[in-house]
């Protein structure tokens, strides 16, 4: 145990020396670098309770995701009956059922079988349990009622959730955030925070905004005051422009291209007028679906819209087929950066509102980074002297250890950009009582073997082997403990859960090579007789 060959000795110093040579990075301005290669500018990221910033709560809207749902039945109904000429009246949304009355009794049993052809298993198709996301059911008097479950409620409201969670972390990190901390809360919140941000008035703006981005044809068979005064065809609506004054405009319902076939979106200037403008660039099914829309529509005005308002109602001058284009209204360079931002990152599938809001303050965290030091270095130094008092010679050679443990772990969060939180800090305040409790295994069991008779270089040998065992098991429990915390923790939780791993897995590497191998060291070099122990 106590014979280690020159290479082996070699690659033991080298991955501790590499691995604490990914700590440096820390101890520099981040300015100074950022002027050093990439793979050297890896370095530990505060969290929100250290460095201070924002903490949002969002809370997605149900009510929409019910109503959105039961609308999409709608339109799916009326598909499906107009395309199986089925006569039907009364096609309404009502007490959160879709309606529909079939004219003819003799259609009753084909519209039954057409519109249960809609109901999807719960899930797709990993769905379990024979559930549907549809019931139909038959109301009497030709009428029929299409209500969604509970269940199938659930199951859109978690997707719902899941791709907002998607949406808000790429509009949050499109700010040259770091290191946002982005995840579900209950079965309808969102809980955003991000460290740095002091000011969160544009995250709240941005993550505000639905930015369902459409593209429909002006409708100008009528007046935008007659349409206000209640005389709007049943095909259009009257929407309002997003720059005041507001200005109505009749807009058809018809999507001709949606945002969700946007694939890029960059602020930019015009080069005639100087002002800011958004410039978009189409997908192949979007770029297809645009240049047929404006070679139909040439000399009408489209409208560009965005969470039910015109931001732009330009007049098509000639057919746009190269699957791009701008969009001006009267953007300030803020705005029109925030626009590129909320396109480029998709639209939400529902609208988020703000429940909770909390700014922590850079002197605040402040006070957490000074009083985590005190903490670690108060123990770190009463460790030491327990250690120096109670095995001497062995305890400076512990006491080493120990130090380059702590750079390791320091050394691999850097290399993981990690997120440090103050429970982080006491993960690892906690590993280095840890790596202390493997050597005094480790002592302890060469004094029994010294008081057992075995002479200073076969006891010193014994103590190292006949430990391990005892070692690993502490550890791998420990580990394994760290493993769940991780897995079934969030936020804070998972930060004390990752320090704590990775100081256990470099304090076995400390106890049974670096440590092994200093003692080694000095058993070559001075052959004792006797274990300063």
């Amino acid at each position: 145990m106590l014979y280690f060959t020159r290479w082996k000795a070699l690659g033991i110093i080298l991955t501790a020396l590499i691995v604490c040579l990914f700590a440096v990075p820390n101890f520099f301005p981040e300015a100074q670098v950022k002027t050093w290669p990439t793979w050297a500018q890896r370095r530990i990221v505060l969290g929100l309770d250290l460095q201070g910033g924002s903490y949002l709560l969002l809370e997605v809207d149900s009510n929409y995701v019910k109503k959105e749902k039961l609308d999409l039945v709608r339109d799916d109904v009326r598909r499906v009956l107009r395309d199986a000429k089925i006569a039907y009246t009364g096609l309404v949304v009502r007490n959160e059922a879709v309606e529909v009355r079939i004219t003819k009794e003799a259609d009753f049993p084909a519209a039954l079988s057409k519109l249960r052809e809609l109901a999807q298993p719960i899930g797709g198709l990993m769905g379990s349990g024979g559930q549907r996301d549809l019931e139909v059911a038959d109301a009497g008097g030709g009428l029929m009622r299409l209500t969604i479950p509970q269940a199938a409620m659930l199951d859109r409201m978690r997707k719902t959730i899941e791709q907002s969670i998607q949406i808000v972390e790429r509009r949050v990190n499109e700010l040259g955030t770091v290191e946002p901390v982005i995840q579900r809360q209950g079965s309808d919140r969102i809980l955003v925070q991000v460290p740095g941000l002091q000011d969160p008035t544009r995250l709240k703006e941005l993550l505000g905004k639905t930015a369902k981005m459409e593209f429909r044809m002006v409708d100008t068979s009528v007046p935008p005051d007659q349409a206000q005064q209640g005389r709007v065809p049943p095909e259009s609506e009257v929407l309002m422009s997003s720059s005041p004054p507001p200005v109505p405009y009749v807009v058809k319902k018809q999507v001709l291209v949606s945002g969700g076939d946007l694939t890029d979106a960059q602020p930019g200037f015009d080069q005639r007028t100087g002002e800011p403008i958004v410039s978009f660039r189409f997908n192949t099914s979007g770029a297809r679906k645009f240049a047929q829309a404006t070679t139909e529509n040439v000399g009408l005005p489209f409208a560009i819209v965005l969470d039910n308002k015109v931001i732009s109602a330009p007049v098509i001058r000639e057919p746009i087929t190269g699957g791009s284009g701008q969009i001006s209204g009267s953007f300030t360079v803020q705005a029109a950066n925030d626009l590129a931002i909320l396109l480029r990152a998709g639209a939400l599938p529902a609208p988020l509102t703000v429940v909770e809001e909390r700014t922590v303050g850079p002197g605040l965290g402040q006070d957490s980074i000074e009083k985590g030091e005190l903490a670690a270095y108060v123990g770190s130094i009463l460790v030491i002297v327990f250690m120096l008092l109670t095995y001497r010679l062995f305890g400076v050679f512990a006491n080493i250890a120990v130090a380059i443990n702590v750079a390791m772990i320091f050394g691999l969060l850097s290399l993981l950009n990690a997120t440090l939180t103050l429970p982080g800090i006491a993960g690892i305040v906690l590993t280095v009582g840890i790596a202390v409790d493997s050597n005094v295994l480790i002592y302890e069991r060469i004094r029994e073997e010294l008081r057992g008779g075995r002479n200073a270089i076969s006891a010193i040998d014994a103590g190292f082997k006949r430990a391990l065992a005892t070692i690993l098991d502490s550890n791998i429990t420990t580990f394994i403990a760290a493993a769940v915390l991780f897995y079934i923790g969030t936020g804070p939780v998972r930060g004390f859960a990752v320090t704590l791993g990775i100081g256990i897995i470099t304090t076995v590497f400390t106890a049974f090579t670096l440590t092994r191998l200093i003692v080694a060291g000095w058993v070559r070099w001075k052959r004792p007789q006797s274990v300063p122990i």
